[in-house]
C-alpha cells in the first residue's frame, strides 16, 4: 500500500534564519513541494527583502509562510507534530530515518545552527544528519531543506493526495 502525503501536510521549521536568497529559495522549494514553512524569529532580515522576493521568484503566493516569536510557540500551536531536527551532530542519517507525514523537519542558522537549548528539547534518535565527506562543516541551508524533504516525498513514493 502506497503511504501519502497531502499538500502542506510536512512542515519545515527554519529557526533564526539569516540570509535572505536561502529563505527565499526555500519558499520556492515549499511551493513546489506542498511543505508549509514556518520561520522562527529574530530573523536577519524582514519578509520584504528584495533578496528574498528574488530568490522566491514569483512562487510566496504559492506558499504558505509563518512567522513565529519562539520555537516554544510553533510547538504549543502544533503540539502532536514530531520535530526532527536536521543537524550535523545526529547519530542517523535522514535516509534511514522513517519520517511521518506530519513531522515537522527543523534547521538551525547558517552560521549558528541550532541552539543547544533546542537541541536538548529534542530526543536524540529525532535528530538526523545528511552525510558529508568527514572534515565537512555544513551543506548550504537551502540545499540541506531540499535534500530533507524530498527524503521524506520519496518515502512517500512522491505521491500526493489531490
Amino acid at each position: 500500500m502506497t503511504k501519502r502525503v497531502s499538500p502542506l501536510a510536512i512542515h519545515v521549521v527554519l529557526c533564526q534564519p539569516e540570509i535572505p536568497p536561502n529563505t527565499g529559495n526555500i519558499i520556492r522549494l515549499c511551493a513546489n513541494t506542498g511543505a508549509s514553512l514556518h520561520l522562527i524569529e529574530p530573523m536577519g532580515f524582514t519578509m520584504d527583502d528584495t533578496r528574498l522576493k528574488r530568490a522566491g521568484l514569483d512562487y510566496h503566493e504559492y506558499a504558505q509562510v509563518k512567522t513565529w516569536p519562539s520555537l516554544e510557540d510553533y510547538s504549543a500551536a502544533y503540539p502532536e507534530r514530531r520535530l526532527v531536527a536536521v543537524e550535523t551532530s545526529g547519530d542517523s542519517s535522514h535516509s534511514g530515518f522513517v519520517w511521518d507525514s506530519s513531522d515537522s523537519l527543523l534547521f538551525g542558522s547558517e552560521t549558528k545552527g541550532l541552539s543547544e537549548a533546542a537541541l536538548s528539547s529534542i530526543p536524540n534518535d529525532q535528530i538526523v544528519r545528511l552525510p558529508m565527506l568527514p572534515d565537512s562543516r555544513s551543506l548550504n541551508l537551502s540545499n540541506a531543506v531540499a535534500v530533507a524533504v524530498y527524503e521524506v516525498w520519496r518515502q512517500f513514493d512522491y505521491d500526493v493526495e489531490t
